[in-house]
Order: C-alpha cells, then structure tokens, then sequence
C-alpha cells in the first residue's frame, strides 16, 4: 500500500484587516470635525466674538483679543501631540483616536452653549479660552493618529495617496462650516439680533451630531498591523517623547519647518482673506480698509477655491507616490514663494469692482491649489520620518509645534502687518514668503521617504 501524505493544515485566518473603506471613513471623519470645528472658531471669530466675548471699543483690539484666543488652541496642542501621542505609541491607535474625538466634540458643543460678556462679564472669555484651550489639547492627537490610521492601512506603493485621505477632511470640513453659516445668515440676516444672539451657537452644536457619527465608525476600526507587530516584537518604548527626542530630534526638527509654509497658507487663505476681503475700504474709525466684498460672496469665493484644495490635495497623491515626497514639495514650496510676492497684484481696490471681484477670486484659486499640493503629501510624509514605536508622537509632535510657529502667529502676524502698511497687503505676502524659505531649507536639507521601511518598528529596525 501507497501510504498517502497527510494533508495540509491550513494556517489559523489572521486578525482581519481594515477594509479601504473603513480605513477611509476612519481616517476622514475625524479630520473633517477637527477642520470643521476650526473653520466655525475661525468665522465666529471675525463676525461674532469680537461683539460678544471681546468688547474693547475698538474693532481691531477686539479683532485681535479674539484672534489671540483662536491662537491659545496652538499652544496647547503640543501638550495634547504628547499625551495622545503616548497613548497612540502605547496602547494603539485606535483606543486614542476615540479618546481626542471625543476631547474636541464636548469642547465645541459646548462653546456653543457659553453665556456672553455681556451676560456673566469676564467669566465668559475665560470660558471661552479654556475651552478653545481644550480644543487644541484635542486636536493635539488627532490628526496624526488619522494620519497612521491611513499609512499603515494602505497598499504597497500608495502610502501618499492613502494619506490624503484625513488631508482632504480640510477642504470638507471648510465648505460644511461655512455651508451651515451661510445657511443661518440667509434665514436670520447678516448681523441680525437672532444671529447674534443665538444663530451663530448652531453650528457649535451640531458638531455634537458630527462627532457621534465619527465615534461609530472609529469603533468599528481594527488596530493596524503595524502597531501590533511592534507590539509582539516588544520594541514598543515606555517614554515615546523621550526616545523621539533622543533618537529623532532631527526629523522631529525638519518635520516642524517642513509643515511651517503650509500652515502659514493655511491660515491666510482662511482666515486673514476673510478679514481683509470682508472689512470695507475705509473704514469711518481710522482702521485699514480692506476689499470691501459682502461676507456672503466673499464665502462664495472661497468655497469655489476651496474646491480646488479638495481636488489638487488628492492629486497630490499619486503624485508623491510617483515622483517623491520631496521632489514635489520643492516644487510647490517654490511656487509658495513666488505666490506670496503677487498679493499686492490680486489683493487691491480696483476701479472696476467687477475686475476686483475676479482678481480676489483668482487669488483664492490659486492659493487654495497650492494649499492642496501641499498639504496632501503631509499625511505621509510626516509619519515616514518616525519608525513605529515613536511615529504617533513624533509626527504629531513636528505637526503641532509648527502649529504655534505658523497657525498661531500668521493671524496676529498678518493683522499687524496689514495695518503697518496702511491697508495694503504687500508685507502680508512677504511673511509667507518667508515662511516657505525656511520650509524649502529644511526639505533641502531632508532626505527622501517614500521608499522608506514604514515596518520598521524602532530606531534600530
């Protein structure tokens, strides 16, 4: 008899993994409510806090006592990039992404529900501060972990594109902000009693309905397998923060500079253009003027260039898993320069208001399309510089430190600046001109990633 080979045991079926479409929605939703929650600060801070929480007498001081506000949320967010980026590098991705949307959904709503100035007196920006300050502490942790949640999740070769996927809840999250605001303007009236008085609360609240959308599908998330394979190896560190420091100060540094530009563009295409286009060509107080456009289709415009950062973020993409990372943010870092020197061609009172209208709209484009090509390849970027066991933390360290160099200060900065040159914008260009030296500079002086050992799970794998 023929003995027969005995069959095969087939291997016991691996933890499941994270299917493309959990893995976006995951890494999506959490992105969005963070800018969401950002751009609904951002338009309260020009058209309701000043009135309501900052009362000074004086439109510029208030302006810039609620814009100081805005940047108090920068500083705490390193604090918040080192407390979730421990739990992130400890005990998982996913337990910590549950933990800063949670943190950000409860401190808008309740901003939403706050007494004003004029109610309870200081105690109201007080609040207001602390809760701006929780915010921040919670927007700390979050985009990094959605940020690994996409590039440890994604297929060979489509890291970039998989990291555009939380880049893109930037432009989502602007255009469903000022969506429910126009929305509230058009049914109670621009400046309105009812706006002022309970309107602009809406959209802080409805972030409540965002965040128990987002918190239901993070759930539903299964821990990537790279975390859990540090994790069975046991290179997992028990002070992240200090084995970054002591191993990656480098990366953390280029990282922070890398991302600086970016931010500054940013914030000046969100917020100062809102200022500067809304605010009327002279003002009767003295103050600089500015453009002159209705808030109404100043937003409209926006949204229209907004478009153009959703497209180009994820046609950044592929693009950076073709030509490189770095290859591509000089090229874009340059034309970022270039840019900030053409502000006083877009950005001035025309004669023909019709021909202002399509400058400022120009300039909108243009700026909020190279915002896109920047910004998309961050969500790989930044996590590739970091091995496993420290890349929560570093990428949200270097993502958020830079947040206090370019997110906090380009308002007040860009605010100062436009008042020193009487109303033009021509330093305002400068600044960010400026700001994208130091970024080219420190992708001149990084290396490539995109073929990088995202495996690694140490300084020493």
């Amino acid at each position: 008899m023929s003995a027969t080979a005995p069959t095969a045991t087939p291997p016991a079926p691996s933890r499941p993994l994270n299917s493309p479409s959990r893995v976006i929605a995951a890494s999506l939703v959490g992105t969005t409510i963070e800018f969401y929650d950002f751009y609904v600060y951002a338009t309260a801070a020009v058209l309701v806090f000043p009135k309501l929480f900052f009362p000074t007498g004086n439109d510029t001081t208030a302006l810039l006592a609620s814009f100081a506000v805005f940047g108090a949320a920068m500083v705490a967010r390193p604090i918040g990039a080192i407390f979730f980026g421990h739990l992130g590098d400890r005990r998982g991705r996913k337990t910590t992404l549950v933990y800063s949307l949670l943190t950000m959904g409860v401190a808008t709503f309740l901003i939403g529900a706050l007494p004003t100035f004029g109610q309870v007196g200081v105690g109201a920006t007080v609040a207001l501060l602390v809760l701006r300050l929780a915010q921040g502490f919670a927007l700390g942790g979050e985009w990094s972990g959605a940020a690994l949640v996409a590039t440890e999740n994604a297929p060979a070769g489509k890291r970039a594109w998989y990291g555009t996927f939380p880049q893109l809840g930037a432009p989502l999250g602007f255009i469903i902000a000022n969506g429910i605001f126009l929305i509230i303007n058009g049914v109670l009236g621009e400046g309105s009693d009812a706006f002022m008085s309970w309107g602009w609360r809406v959209p802080f609240l409805f972030s409540a309905v965002m965040v128990m959308v987002g918190l239901w599908v993070r759930l539903k998330l299964v821990e990537s397998e790279a975390f859990t394979t540090a994790e069975k190896k046991g290179t997992l560190t028990k002070l992240p923060l200090g084995t970054t420091l002591k191993f990656h100060w480098r990366e953390t540094l280029l990282g922070t500079f890398i991302m600086l530009a970016t931010y500054v563009l940013f914030y000046l295409m969100t917020n100062f253009t809102l200022t500067f286009g809304t605010r009327a060509v002279s003002p009767e107080d003295g103050e600089p003027g500015g453009l002159g456009i209705p808030y109404v289709h100043f937003v409209l415009m926006q949204i229209l260039g907004v478009v153009f950062f959703g497209i180009f973020t994820m046609l950044s993409g592929p693009l950076a898993d073709r030509l490189g990372r770095r290859r591509l943010l000089i090229g874009v870092t340059s034309a970022i320069i270039v840019f900030g020197f053409t502000f006083p061609l877009f950005l001035t009172v025309r004669d023909d208001l019709v021909f202002t209208g399509a400058l400022t709209q120009a300039f909108l484009v243009f700026g909020f399309l190279l915002m896109g090509a920047t910004f998309g390849p961050m969500g790989a970027l930044l996590p590739e510089l970091f091995p496993t066991n420290v890349r929560y933390t570093g990428s949200a360290v270097a993502y958020n430190v830079s947040s206090i160099l370019g997110a906090a200060l380009a308002p007040i900065v860009a605010l100062a600046l436009w008042a020193a040159a009487d109303g033009g914008t021509w330093l305002v260009g400068v600044y960010l001109s400026a700001m994208g030296v130091l970024t080219l500079v420190a992708l001149l002086l990084s290396k490539e990633t995109k073929d990088r050992d995202y495996a690694r799970s140490s300084h020493e794998g």
